[in-house]
């Protein structure tokens, strides 16, 4: 669910299967995760219901936008009997100069309009924040490093993007819970894809010794170097975490592709529909693909994540909960290595008693 804004172009029933699910919200320091073992933009909430890729009538794609629109999605706000929605933005009134074209005004790192603005809109009857609060995604600059992090968009260039798009019925009291909504899931979307780079970036040799020891080793391991990295930030030793963040993966660009399901979610809805009992769930409300920088011994390498994200039951207090599945696409001989790694390494080690060979040596 990635909406980020850069302020301008770099210059060069069961819950579906996922590894993590994430209620809104709630313990946003640490995100939950089950013991099965598990950019781009355009806020999954505004996926229009049933739109077909060739209905639209401009020639140049529109934006990917927020699935709010989605029937699945669980912020869906019907439409009113009156009014009909429209899939693309108004068009604009020609003008004197020369017609511009859609694609030249967006972001090419995310597909969004390069510049939002933060004033209140002409029928605006709240006042939202113009506060952006900055993520703790790292972006990459055309030469592969930068110090800059990902910003999100206050909840003012959230309204003002979605009425850009069309989308005039909002509930203006809502944007700001959607804002914060839409920040936390980006910030767990990242964390489960640092995990899949630490375990990976060194080489399939030395993921597998981590992947061989099940998901909550895994995830130990990965919790324990951050400790590492905050004591030596503590200490003040600059050199040393210089050098880790140089080998931190970052974020180069991210997809929204809210209309293209992924191959596992069409397996699993086909599942679904063979054994409901077992495989029966929602298809995803949205689909994001992330770019991202890996950093590895022989220089670094672009790698594009896919996430699926479910929307699950409400929690014991009312709030949303949802699933994000996570995993790198299938791009390469190696990605497809990785996945089997990390899911055979678990199956591997609850089948053969790793659990109790741990619990002895305790």
């Amino acid at each position: 669910m990635g909406w980020f804004w850069a302020s301008a172009p770099s210059p060069s029933g069961p819950s579906p299967p996922t590894n993590e699910y994430i209620p809104a919200l709630q313990g946003a320091e640490r995100f939950s995760r089950s013991d099965n073992p598990q950019p781009s933009d355009g806020c999954p909430i505004r996926t229009l219901p049933g739109q077909n890729k060739n209905d639209t009538k401009q020639p140049l794609p529109s934006p990917p936008s927020c699935p709010v629109r989605s029937k699945d999605s669980p912020f869906h706000v019907p439409a009113p009997a009156s009014s009909s929605l429209s899939s693309s933005p108004p068009t604009a009134t020609t003008t004197a100069s020369q017609p511009q074209s859609t694609l030249s005004k967006l972001n090419p790192l995310n597909y969004m309009f390069t510049s939002l603005s933060q004033s209140r809109a002409p029928n605006q009857t709240i006042d939202l924040p113009v506060e952006r609060e900055i993520s703790s995604i790292p972006r990459a600059d055309s030469d592969g490093t930068s110090d800059k992090k990902w910003e999100y968009p206050s909840p003012q260039q959230m309204y003002n993007a979605l009425l850009r798009k069309g989308y005039s019925d909002t509930p203006q009291d809502a944007i700001e819970a959607m804002v914060a909504v839409h920040n936390f899931l980006n910030e767990g979307a990242w964390e489960e894809i640092v995990g899949w780079e630490r375990t990976f970036a060194g080489g399939l040799l030395k993921g597998w010794q981590r992947c061989k020891r099940g998901e909550l080793n895994l995830w130990g391991e990965v919790y324990r170097e951050d400790l590492e990295r905050e004591r030596r930030r503590e200490r003040g030793n600059e050199a040393l975490e210089a050098e880790a963040e140089a080998a931190e993966p970052r974020l180069v660009r991210f997809m929204g592709r809210p209309q293209e399901r992924t191959p596992k979610a069409s397996i699993l809805q086909a599942l679904g529909w063979v054994y409901p009992a077992k495989f029966g769930t929602s298809p995803p409300f949205d689909r994001h693909d992330w770019y991202v920088l890996r950093q590895t011994p022989s220089g670094p390498k672009e790698v594009r994540y896919v996430i699926d994200y479910y929307s699950g039951p409400p929690g014991p207090s009312g709030e949303p909960v949802f699933y994000l599945d996570i995993r790198p696409a299938v791009d390469t001989p190696t990605a497809a290595i990785e996945r089997m790694m990390r899911w055979g390494g678990d199956v591997w080690w609850r089948a053969s008693g790793g659990v109790a060979r741990e619990s002895k040596k305790q």
